[in-house]
């Protein structure tokens, strides 16, 4: 069973919030805070929250700045720490609500994989395991595309455009990209200021690999089209070996928990899981 409520950020603005908790009477093992990607929202991902509550943790999800019901303009981004700030508030309000001594674990997809990995990455605030899908930190920018990050966000950073999203790489199961076509709570906006935010936090978050100290799950897709998975194999080979665990699915793409073959990605989250926490 799921919960929608409204949060309201420090600023005032609305987040809408997702909860999926664990059945009455199962043993709670954690809290797992869901940060979804570029266009998206946290509803997307009910049937990953239904498989965490069936392995005892409870998930909590939010839609991002512009995106899904929370505030904001589609795709707008009012400053370039937002998404950082607002997950921090995110967290500040899922520690009260949780007993003590539990583990609260992130679990960013894409650009919320992004946002998740530089947020441990300043250590904004403590959490006790970290899990990124297929996350942005390449985001295969062109020479082109890369000159415009560098310019329209000191001339027009609320300019709004297509953020080119090639739907039909999202997976192979054609039904998950119909839904996600059909469903008017997906947008293809992106601001100068967002695009410029994960161009530059991608290689700032590469750039703290080698010291990183928080347990972390890295998966990827081999064949994504999306992001350029570059970025997570450079990840995974200068993060330290005990602390992080890579997984590459070689012939899956962006999506790879909504693939039509991804048994062995929700396997390796499994694993993962039962041996850190």
């Amino acid at each position: 069973m799921t919960t929608l409520s409204t949060f309201t950020a420090l600023d005032g603005e609305n987040l809408a919030v997702q909860d999926w908790p664990v059945g009455e009477g199962e043993r709670l093992r954690g809290v797992v805070v869901l940060v979804h990607g570029l266009g998206e929202y946290a509803g997307r991902y009910n049937a990953l929250a239904t498989r965490l509550n069936e392995w005892g943790f409870a998930v909590r999800g939010y839609d991002q700045y512009g995106h899904g019901d929370s505030g904001g303009a589609r795709g707008a981004l009012p400053s370039a720490t937002r998404l950082l700030e607002d997950l921090a508030d995110v967290i500040d309000s899922t520690r009260r609500r949780m007993r003590h001594g539990l583990p609260l674990i992130l679990l960013g997809h894409s650009m919320g994989g992004l946002v998740a990995g530089r947020f441990v990455s300043l250590r904004v605030r403590p959490i006790d395991g970290l899990v990124m899908s297929s996350p942005a930190l390449d985001a295969g920018l062109g020479v082109l595309q890369r000159l415009l990050v560098a310019v329209l966000p000191r001339i027009a950073p609320d300019l709004r455009m297509g953020n080119g999203l090639q739907a039909q790489y999202l997976s192979h199961d054609t039904s998950v990209v119909e839904a996600y076509l059909a469903d008017p709570l997906c947008h293809d906006r992106i601001s100068a200021r967002l695009a410029a935010f994960i161009a530059s936090a991608g290689p700032a978050t590469l750039a703290r690999a080698p010291q990183w100290r928080i347990p972390t799950l890295l998966m990827y897709a081999g064949d994504d089209r999306l992001v350029d998975p570059a970025g997570s194999r450079a990840f995974a080979q200068a993060a330290p070996r005990e602390l992080v665990t890579s997984r590459c699915f070689e012939n899956l793409y962006h999506e790879i928990f909504n693939e039509a073959d991804n048994g062995a990605v929700f396997a390796t989250l499994k694993d993962w899981l039962d041996t850190r926490f």
